[in-house]
């Protein structure tokens, strides 16, 4: 009776541990290999970092749907940078101007698209350059 319980409580166990792995797994592919279901779609990625003397900063823009975005605009809060297109899954990486605020970006493109957010500032980890 008590081998029974025993070999019961594993098999349970293992399948626990096995769904949650299985669940894990699906979850990850379909995010690395996630399909654009959009036909237009832009990822805008902000990023300040302050170092100890300067402060650096960056905007990606992605294009993350299934045709090509024209007429890219991205506005730093007056100052402005213009693309002509991305392609699906082209990215492209700029720096906000100097004497730029550093608090938002508006990136707006054809297709009525237009996406604002708030730079945001890497995690800094005790030992790495620039922490």
């Amino acid at each position: 009776m008590l081998i029974s319980y025993l070999l019961v409580k594993r098999v349970f166990l293992f399948s626990a541990v096995g769904g949650g792995i299985a669940v894990v797994t699906v979850f990850l592919l379909f995010s690395v290999f996630a399909v654009a279901t959009q036909d237009y779609a832009i990822s805008v990625d902000p990023i300040k970092d302050n170092q100890y003397l300067f402060s650096t900063a960056r905007v990606t823009i992605t294009n993350t749907g299934k045709l090509p975005l024209t007429n890219i605009v991205v506005n730093y809060g007056g100052k402005v940078d213009k693309l002509t297109s991305l392609s699906p899954r082209e990215n492209a990486m700029l720096s906000p101007p100097e004497n730029s605020t550093l608090k938002s970006v508006t990136v707006t493109a054809d297709h009525g698209l237009s996406v604002t957010k708030d730079y945001r500032t890497p995690l800094k980890i005790p030992g790495m350059m620039g922490s």
